[in-house]
Order: C-alpha cells, then structure tokens, then sequence
C-alpha cells in the first residue's frame, strides 16, 4: 500500500484544521446577525388613555411620538370634532385647583397636530373643546379634563408623529364689553335712523353692535335693523358709535322709537355680549 503523498500530509495538518473551523465559525456567526432585526423603540408611556400623563399650568412638555399608535377608539372619539387624522396619538390629564381658562399649545413641535379635550372619562358625548396646534376651554376646580394630542397630516408629512412640543399656559382674561344708547337720535332725508352712543371692551379684538329700531305710526309699526364694526379699539376706554338704520318695511320719521342694541366681542379663546335698551326721541336732521 503506497503511503500519502506530501499535499495529502499537509491538508490534514492541525493548523489547516483550525482555519476551517474558525471560517465556519465567523460565517455563522454573520448569519446570524444577518437574521436578527433591529429591535424596535417603545411606544411612549400615555400611548392609551389609561396611561394618562398629569400636567399643570406653566408645564412644557417634549415628547417623541414617532412610535405612538393609534385605534379605532380614537378614531370614534374623533366623530364630533372632525379631525383630518388622529395618528400618533398621545394623552395626558389636568385636574385644576382653581376655576379658569387653559391654554393648549402644540405649535412649536415637529408636525402639524391638534388637541381633543374631554370632560371626565373621553367619550364622543364628553368633548369639550378641539381644534388644530392651540385650543382653549374653560375648566373648573377638582374636574379632570383627559387630553388626547394628535398628529392630524395637515402639513402633508406622511411620517407618524415627531418631536411633540406641548404648553400647558392659563389663558388670557375674558373679554368685556358694554354699549348705551343716546336718548336721541336724528332721521335723514331719506327715512334712515342715526342711532348714536358710546361702547367700551376689554381683552376683544373687535367690537359688534347690532341694533334693532322700532317705530309706530298709528296703527302701523316701521321695523328696522343696523349695524357697527370696529377693531382695535378695545383698550377699556369709551368710543362714540354711529349707527344708520334702515326701516325694512318703511320709512322713519320723527317721534317716539325705541332701540335695543347688542354688542359682542371676542378674544383669542372667549367671546362676550352685552344688552341696552332705550327709548328714543327722533328728530330730522342730516
């Protein structure tokens, strides 16, 4: 029997051996991180209401929502307010000490979003206020207010949620305003009432006066209707108004009338009205 050649010798030699053992080692070992995904990051604490993050005035919050989920529960809570998508959707709870007004704001985060507030357990019955980056309502002490924070694509951005950066700000004082009514007024040629007087406004952006005139000749009584708009007047002095009304089924003249006029005026969260009522002496003029 002839005995192996030199090549047969070497290719069983220990060294060559333990280089083909450590190959297959280092290969299986690259399958198997090739197999393995990444793991997946966590979806963030108050992903469901249950989870429900206590917040308080002067609070900012910073939060990613990029894995937060969304359910069909959400999407029903959605019924009343509208929203275009509830993606990404993240809660939170405020449970004030004292009565006032809240002020949500979400406009300095990554995507466009929007708020849905419920009184007590969120129910599509319990809504109380929505809206799109800043929302406002009135709360009262010892009531818990449950706040679902939402990514609604309206900035076209396909991707789920981002970089959430919430305020939590007591909102501004309620807006006032206040008119009276001259006790006499004056009609043009044409039967048209001037009604004049004074009005004033706080915390508003505008001022609305609505008017209504009514005068009867005889048996027959002339109705009409006026109106006053004004901005940027609203810093709690008194302004003069004049008001032109028009009889709808008739000409004014001079004689007894009376007026009732009703104001109105908003701020960035509440709006306000006020009532007056006076009897009028019309006098032709103008």
């Amino acid at each position: 029997m002839n005995s192996p050649g030199p090549s047969a010798r070497r290719s069983r030699s220990p060294r060559g051996v333990t280089c083909r053992l450590l190959a297959a080692a280092a290969a299986a070992v690259l399958a198997m991180a090739m197999s393995v995904s990444p793991a997946s990051a966590a979806a963030p604490s108050n992903d469901e209401i249950a989870g429900a993050v206590a917040v308080t005035l002067g609070d900012h919050v910073v939060l990613d929502t990029t894995q937060a989920t969304t359910t069909p529960d959400d999407a029903a809570l959605n019924a009343d307010c509208g929203a275009p998508a509830t993606k990404a959707s993240v809660w939170y709870s405020y449970t004030p000490s004292a009565d006032g007004g809240v002020v949500l704001d979400m406009s300095a985060s990554s995507y466009s979003g929007g708020f849905l507030v419920f009184e007590g357990t969120p129910t599509a019955g319990s809504l109380i206020s929505c809206g799109p980056m800043t929302v406002g309502f009135g709360a009262t002490a010892g009531t818990t207010y449950t706040i679902m924070v939402i990514d609604d694509d309206e900035d076209g951005n396909t991707a789920n949620g981002g970089s959430l950066v919430l305020d939590v700000n007591a909102a501004p004082p309620p807006p006032i305003v206040d008119a009276t009514v001259d006790p006499r007024a004056t009609v043009d040629k044409t039967g048209t009432a001037w009604v004049t007087g004074s009005y004033s406004c706080t915390n508003s952006d505008f001022i609305e006066l609505d008017g209504e005139l009514h005068q009867n000749v005889g048996r027959f009584r002339i109705n009409g209707y006026g109106f006053f708009y004004d901005e940027g007047t609203c810093n709690g002095t008194a302004h003069r108004f004049s008001m032109p009304i028009t009889g709808d089924n008739g000409k004014f003249a001079g004689g007894k009338a009376a007026t009732i006029v009703f104001s109105f005026g908003c701020g960035a969260f509440d709006c306000a009205d006020g009532y007056a009522e006076q009897k009028l002496q019309l006098t032709k003029g103008r």
